[in-house]
């Protein structure tokens, strides 16, 4: 319990309670709630207990609503355990250290002596760096700096591994774990974004920090509760590409901070990043398949005419699936474009590009990604090597992964497994054979090579495009 008596009157009590602050005696108060509105758009009164409410990530807003209204506070919303003094081993580079200070000068309460709560620090906000340029590094010194209780939120099991052990091997604290069959909580904790779905409104207040990996994937409809439901007043995201195309960044602004610093592949590259070039490899279907190709295109665009749909946007292709259920010409029309997509995405002189690619670069470490597992079988079986899918068991993942890190296979293929959330080893050559109009995949995927060459060699990113077909205009946006 800690109390900031600012005046004479009855203090207004602050409560975590069920992902929310209760807030007493508000009422009673010679503060006005329409004063402290203007930090905490939500607060509301709550007729069944007569108290007021705000979401739980307004805490730090409400307290700096508060003390700018000169009110007398009993804040009893954290409830953490006790931190030692961290200390990680790491020594940030000059662009990690720029990226650091800019999230922590955006600490709501460094310009005054701090509210009398066991967390007296809230920087908030988004770093946006590109893969392999040293986040988590980033994160671990942000985590050292604020020596408080602090969640990591991450995306996949794997991610959940080695944030684990990087925690485990910096910090000498235990290190708690929500996650692949484990709830063990600890001042510092690990957990998947499914794991804190499920238990951030009865942790919430046990963390004065806590950290987004991957913060993008918390503009989702049910992630972005994980934030809502958390009090903690530091938060830090981390992600190669903070804007996402359906505009859900503003929600992520909104529930965790600002994107506060960032820093683009070509401004690291060749200091900090390996220097790279992108070759865009143009093929022709072959007569065969063009013919198909353009018979499966022309069914498609016909019935988009007949239709009255232009097919611009995700929600014209959700009509068209919608129709599809009851519309025989719809279903037609929608296998017709999956035919003439699975043509240009894997046409037959693209592996045959990919094996002049493989021949060019023998004994490099190559990379190869597509956008469907269907040819990253087809690339596994015709060039024999290892394939990583979402079908793809842990056990072997990792054996592929090792093996590859370790020299003993030079060559992998994937679907969309590797574009984020694994430790994936150096690799200096990349050869996108297929792939989505994402520019945050494009990203993701350049950045498997970015990392820093011994030997201070340039990096290089092969695209393989269908030429006078869809996948065209696919590339462009990616490119955008």
């Amino acid at each position: 319990m800690t109390r900031t008596p600012a005046d004479e009157s009855t203090p207004i009590e602050l409560r975590y309670e069920d992902g929310t602050i209760r807030i007493d005696g508000l009422a009673e108060s010679t503060v006005s709630p329409a004063s402290i509105r203007s930090a905490v758009p939500e607060l509301d009164s709550d007729p069944r207990t007569g108290a007021w409410r705000a979401p739980a990530f307004r805490y730090a807003d409400l307290r700096t609503g508060l003390a700018d209204a000169d009110a007398a506070v009993d804040d009893r919303v954290l409830d953490p355990a006790s931190v030692p003094p961290l200390d990680s081993a790491y020594e940030l580079r000059d662009y990690q250290a720029t990226a650091l200070d800019a999230w922590l000068e955006t600490d709501c309460w460094a310009d005054s002596e701090g509210p009398a709560n066991p967390v007296a620090r809230a920087p908030a906000g988004v770093l946006e760096l590109p893969t392999g340029s040293g986040k988590t590094v980033i994160a671990l010194k942000a985590i050292e700096r604020l020596s408080v209780p602090t969640l990591v939120v991450v995306p996949t099991i794997d991610l959940l591994d080695q944030w684990e052990r990087e925690l485990d091997r910096e910090f000498d604290v235990p290190i708690g774990r929500f996650g692949g069959g484990e709830q063990r909580l600890e001042p510092i904790t690990v957990s998947t974004y499914d794991s804190a779905y499920l238990k951030a409104d009865s942790v919430g207040d046990r963390f004065g920090c806590v950290v987004f990996d991957e913060v993008h994937h918390l503009g989702g409809e049910g992630y972005r509760e994980i934030a809502r439901l958390l009090a903690a007043p530091a938060r830090l995201g981390l992600t190669a590409t903070f804007e996402r195309p359906d505009g859900a960044h503003e929600v992520v602004e909104e529930i965790v901070g600002p994107l506060v610093h960032r820093a683009d592949v070509d401004e690291l590259a060749g200091d900090h990043l390996a220097s790279y070039d992108i070759k865009r490899l143009e093929v022709s279907l072959t007569p065969d398949e063009r013919e198909e190709y353009e018979r499966h295109q022309a069914t498609f665009t016909d019935y988009l005419a007949k239709s009255n749909i232009e097919f611009h946007s995700g929600s014209d292709y959700r009509e068209l699936v919608k129709r599809s259920g009851s519309d025989p010409e719809a279903r037609e029309a929608l296998l017709a474009r999956q035919r003439a997509r699975e043509i240009m995405l894997g046409s037959e002189n693209k592996l045959a590009a990919l094996a002049e690619i493989l021949d060019d670069h023998r004994g490099e470490r190559i990379i190869v990604f597509t956008a469907h597992n269907d040819l990253a079988y087809d690339v596994s079986e015709r060039f024999l090597i290892p394939t990583i899918t979402h079908r793809t068991g842990t056990a072997e993942r990792r054996e592929h992964l090792e093996r590859f890190r370790e020299g003993t296979y030079t060559r992998i293929a994937t679907s969309n497994v590797l574009d984020e959330g694994v430790d994936v080893p150096d690799a200096n050559v990349a050869v996108v054979l297929s792939g989505s109009g994402s520019e945050r995949e494009f990203v993701q995927r350049l950045g498997r090579i970015l990392r820093p060459k011994a030997d201070g060699g340039r990096a290089i990113l092969y695209e393989v495009i269908s030429a006078d077909t869809g996948e065209e205009r696919i590339a462009g946006r990616r490119r955008d």
